[in-house]
């Protein structure tokens, strides 16, 4: 999965360590480090042979900083005792292989627990999310929804040292450039006073606080809600990060009270290559062809959504809305989306999935996503890219070869088509 301006923590809504022990994280908080330091004696301390070129590179990042306006005792304080944590990395380079059905992490995002504990989590912080939905017009089940999928509603946000992880993704060399950026931006939060290195902790990544902003998201989206005068989204008051969080999807486009979607069921005869994010029609559309809603509520009318399959015509099907693609601003996985969304919708008593799942499909790995993408341009259906994410292009690409074998066209990345393919 993409890492996106903001990313995502896949975490456990519970208060005990051993179910944060289940979380899977993707997003970040130690102690304020000694004053500011001469350039010569900043102390980075390598933890391996191979990390004297980390050093270098501090100093050369540390130049670079300096030219983009951060003050020289900024820098020297917030890498104080820093080093390469080779850990981060392993972290990164294995998350491409990590693969998880989106069943198999529903069960977590929307279990009963979390469902319960966005509840009482949102009955806690009712007054401050009322003035927040007030104020920046997104619904408060979403920020609380949001909260919960980040840091299980504070429970887990993440300690470890975000310049630390940061200047460790900048320095190795696989996304260096928009690290590096994130770094900077880190530095200009601390500059600007909204917090102490100690506390500026968060994920492996970088990402940080209630809602796991990473450090560009802070500087163009973090509000101070309390009016302390700061934007303190690392503290156990989560009032700033909840509305830093709804100021982000306002800005991304947020339509209070409309749907993210619904769970529809579709006719017999529904034509799957309509189904996809990229077909958008207005809700007459879909129900003058049988669309119907699951739980007998009424759709509402507007004039751009899309049929969703996230698991094929097997599994549920979903009438999504544009505020679906405002939280795809937030994380871009189809699986968050619909986490945020459904959990949301069951913070605020509404029903559960009722359609199954495909639970005999396993889920493919990073290589076997690349392996079909070589295969479908082999066979004349290019994806326009061999890069293991599945994407629009992909799944068209897919839907394609499904029709040209006789398959229902939902555009499903399976084993099944992947053998098909060998095949062929």
């Amino acid at each position: 999965m993409r890492l996106t301006t903001i990313t995502l923590l896949w975490v456990i809504s519970a208060s005990t360590a051993a179910a944060q022990s289940l979380a899977v994280e993707r997003s970040l908080l130690p102690e304020a480090r000694p004053g500011a330091l001469p350039e010569s004696t900043v102390n980075v301390e390598p933890a391996s042979a191979s990390l004297p070129s980390f050093a270098d590179w501090v100093i050369g990042f540390r130049k670079r900083a300096l030219a983009q306006g951060i003050r020289g005792e900024v820098f020297d304080r917030a890498f104080s005792g820093v080093r390469f944590n080779a850990d981060i990395i392993a972290r990164d380079r294995n998350q491409s292989e990590f693969t998880k059905q989106i069943w198999e992490y529903l069960e977590t995002a929307v279990s009963p627990a979390r469902v319960k504990n966005g509840r009482a989590a949102l009955n806690r912080q009712a007054s401050v999310l009322a003035k927040i939905e007030a104020r920046y017009g997104v619904d408060k089940e979403i920020v609380t929804a949001i909260w919960g999928l980040e840091s299980a509603y504070g429970t887990f946000r993440g300690n470890i040292s975000a310049i630390e992880a940061l200047a460790t993704l900048a320095f190795d060399t696989r996304r260096s450039g928009f690290f590096e950026k994130q770094l900077v931006s880190a530095l200009r939060i601390l500059q600007a006073g909204d917090v102490s290195p100690g506390r500026m902790t968060g994920s492996w990544a970088g990402a940080m606080g209630h809602t796991q902003f990473m450090p560009a998201s802070y500087l163009a989206h973090a509000q101070d809600f309390d009016r302390n005068g700061r934007r303190d989204i690392w503290g156990d008051d989560p009032a700033d990060a909840l509305a830093s969080a709804a100021a982000y999807l306002a800005a991304n486009g947020w339509t209070k009270g409309q749907p993210w979607g619904m769970e529809v069921t579709l006719p017999k005869d529904f034509d799957y290559a309509m189904s996809t994010e990229r077909v958008k029609q207005p809700t007459q559309y879909w129900l003058s062809r049988g669309v119907q809603s699951t739980n007998g509520l009424r759709i509402p009318r507007f004039a751009r959504t899309s049929i969703l399959l996230p698991a094929g015509h097997r599994g549920p099907a979903f009438l999504i809305f544009p505020n679906f693609q405002v939280l795809e601003t937030y994380n871009t996985a189809d699986a968050y989306v619909i986490g945020v969304g459904q959990l949301a919708d069951e913070i605020g008593g509404g029903a559960a999935i009722k359609a199954g799942w495909p639970r005999d499909e396993r889920a493919l790995s990073f290589t076997e996503k690349q392996e079909m993408q070589r295969l479908l341009v082999a066979r004349g259906f290019d994806p326009q890219g061999v890069d293991g994410i599945i994407g629009p292009r992909t799944i068209a690409a897919v839907q394609e070869f499904q029709k040209s074998i006789g398959w229902v066209p939902d555009g499903y990345v399976s084993a099944r088509v992947l053998q098909r393919l060998r095949r062929n």
